[in-house]
């Protein structure tokens, strides 16, 4: 019986190595990359308008010797892309992987975490040469992304590794608000404050994309896609692929844009502002109400508002009382109260503040 039952299995066995071995062989195909990891700087002189960072970057990678880093800014902004592409410089394909251990705010980062993994993996230590023969530095990088939501005895944990480690371990933080990080480890980093990129390099970037997808684009799609993005490349990107999906073999129009991003056109903020100033509270009212209908985030409506406001032809005064209730508005919604209520509250100031002399 004993028997038996290994031949069945044996027989079972070899049928499932049979059936898996032309799906592995054969049918491999190149997964689809999104385009913000497939156009990533793959080296530091890619990295766009940072000159101050490439700069020192490149010179601590011709001693090969890197001090500890601390990289702050808005998002894509190209912090993470950054220290990757420094990192492949320095160690090579081959080794990039055992010598970089790199944490984001989606992974664990307790206390319990710098002590064991970050510690051990500090600890270990290293040859300094490369399997191509090229010069190699003697430590390990260890990259925590997004540093300011760590907390607060993590990162006081982390000061004592980053003292006692420095022979063999460099470390960088990469974070949004360097004021979230407490200042030793900020004492104990070379700090670099990465830029709002400029609306020429995003574009740039932006066309360069175009051409090696051969999408077509109207100019004004492309500056649509710059002014939605606000200085934040990876989201102009995401933008630009999502769009290219929807039209398909069509051109990228700034309406496409427009859908896409979940920006409310000019046009209906345009004529709130107008329905504010001379129309009737009732008239407010229906306005509010299709907007909220058709699915637009208040959020969103009042930062364009915000911007619409302080272009219009009113005084000081009341353009700060708007703007005084606008930062109201902003904690309710961000407390979670009715979107529709906020805005007619809000609307009910500019009529207010727009009648009187």
């Amino acid at each position: 019986m004993q028997a038996f039952l290994k031949g069945t299995s044996v027989q079972s066995s070899k049928l499932q190595k049979d059936k898996g071995a032309p799906g592995t062989s054969t049918e491999k195909r190149a997964r689809p990359v999104p385009w913000v990891e497939k156009y990533r700087p793959k080296c530091v002189d890619e990295v766009a308008f940072q000159d101050e960072v490439v700069a020192v970057l490149k010179k601590s990678l011709e001693g090969a010797d890197l001090p500890n880093l601390l990289f702050y800014g808005p998002p894509g902004t190209g912090k993470t892309s950054t220290i990757l592409a420094a990192s492949r410089e320095l160690f090579g394909p081959q080794l990039y992987k055992q010598r970089v251990l790199e944490l984001n705010a989606s992974d664990e980062r307790g206390i319990q975490v710098v002590r064991h993994k970050v510690k051990n993996f500090a600890q270990l230590t290293v040859a300094g040469t490369r399997t191509d023969g090229k010069k190699c530095p003697p430590f390990k990088i260890i990259i925590l992304d997004e540093a300011d939501s760590m907390t607060g005895p993590a990162q006081a944990a982390l000061r004592r590794t980053m003292e006692k480690e420095s022979r063999t371990t460099r470390f960088c933080l990469i974070c949004n608000y360097v004021s979230r990080i407490i200042e030793p480890l900020t004492s104990r980093c070379s700090k670099f404050r990465f830029k709002p990129l400029a609306n020429w390099i995003q574009e740039e970037r932006l066309l360069e994309i175009c051409s090696k997808e051969n999408l077509k684009y109207s100019k004004e799609g492309i500056a649509a896609l710059v002014k939605v993005s606000e200085g934040d490349l990876r989201k102009a990107i995401t933008f630009l692929q999502s769009a290219a999906r929807l039209v398909v073999d069509q051109e990228i129009t700034e309406k496409t844009i427009v859908e896409i991003a979940g920006v409310v056109p000019s046009k209906m903020i345009d004529n709130l502002l107008q329905t504010c100033f001379k129309g009737t509270f009732e008239k407010v009212q229906i306005a509010i109400k299709d907007m909220v209908d058709e699915g637009y985030a208040a959020t969103q409506i009042l930062i364009q508002l915000h911007e619409s406001i302080i272009e219009q032809d009113l005084n000081d005064k009341k353009k700060s009382a708007i703007t005084e209730k606008m930062a109201v508005v902003d904690k309710c919604l961000a407390d979670g109260a009715d979107e529709y209520l906020q805005l007619l509250s809000l609307c009910s100031i500019i009529i207010e503040q727009s009648s009187t002399n």
